[in-house]
């Protein structure tokens, strides 16, 4: 394949019904899909999450040109690993809560402009991150996010969606205490106290631009620490970021490149686009060119 090549017309849809809203839009994904001219050989609405993987594994298996996920980037980030070196295009239908893998990739967070987007879109090969082996489309984090991720109520994530995230991350704020950081790129070692650890291959996590500094196909991986032992400075740090603050940049350091180790005491679990998935000491890389996506033939504005 080249990057000239048409996006497949032909796929097998895979949805988290789980998810946020996968279950109340599968049916209408799959007759809009259709309708755009989208052959679907297969298309499972997945109701019980151990079930997505092994669902979209032998999708891939089949032969299919293109595989379409629906679900939030949790189910997104645990799929890609099935396309990685495989002639099969990944395409997604945003249907979680933060979209951040969407919001890099500038795809329209409503049905009909995603769809529209398979449709009439591009093919794009990107990058993956990898932590001990373990791809990642996104993000990663180290800190509070985990916090939140890994103790959110569902049914408060299922009905109130971000906003629910930001109460429940206002409780776990005053019991989350700061952390020693260490980040070894295999030529020095820099040692710094942090409140929380982003990792990216992307540039959104929960739904909020953090870097501009990367992308998906820059071929590095980036590290950004919140530095200091200040929970307000880390407050400070997401309010600047959110609203795009000349400051934004202040309270954070970044490191970047192929491969990176890092380490955190005490020790501390990491999320994978918003799962638990890996703990720390671990080492974090970039899958350079490592799927190919549909994406928008302009980019949409970044919100």
């Amino acid at each position: 394949m080249t990057l000239t090549d048409p996006v497949p017309r032909e796929a097998v849809l895979v949805v988290n019904a789980h998810s946020r809203r996968g279950r109340d839009l599968f049916r209408e994904a799959k007759e809009k899909l259709e309708a755009a001219g989208i052959s679907l050989r297969a298309a499972h609405a997945v109701r019980h999450p151990k079930e997505l993987i092994p669902t979209m594994r032998r999708a891939v298996k089949s032969g299919v040109p293109m595989v379409i996920v629906g679900g939030g980037d949790g189910s997104l980030s645990c799929t890609v690993d099935d396309v990685v070196d495989r002639d099969c295009v990944f395409a997604l239908l945003p249907l979680g809560t933060a979209n951040s893998f969407a919001r890099t990739l500038g795809i329209p967070l409503d049905l009909d402009g995603a769809i529209r987007t398979i449709a009439t879109g591009r093919r794009r090969r990107i990058d993956l991150g990898m932590i001990d082996g373990d791809y990642f489309a996104n993000a990663a984090a180290i800190g509070l996010s985990p916090m939140i991720g890994d103790s959110v109520p569902h049914k408060l994530k299922k009905y109130l969606g971000r906003v629910g995230y930001l109460v429940w991350a206002i409780r776990c704020f005053f019991r989350f205490s700061p952390f020693r950081l260490s980040v070894d790129d295999g030529t020095r070692v820099r040692r710094l106290w942090s409140t929380e650890v982003r990792i990216f291959n992307g540039r959104f996590h929960g739904g909020v631009e953090l870097t501009e500094t990367t992308d998906v196909d820059s071929g590095d991986i980036v590290i950004q620490a919140v530095t200091g032992r200040s929970l307000a400075r880390l407050v400070w740090d997401w309010y600047a970021k959110f609203f795009k603050l000349r400051s934004r940049d202040d309270t954070t350091e970044e490191f970047r490149g192929k491969s990176l180790r890092i380490d955190t005491k005490p020790h501390h679990r990491i999320s994978i686009d918003g799962e638990i998935l890996a703990r720390t000491p671990a080492t974090v890389s970039v899958a350079s060119k490592a799927i190919e996506v549909v994406v928008p033939q302009e980019p949409e504005p970044t919100r």
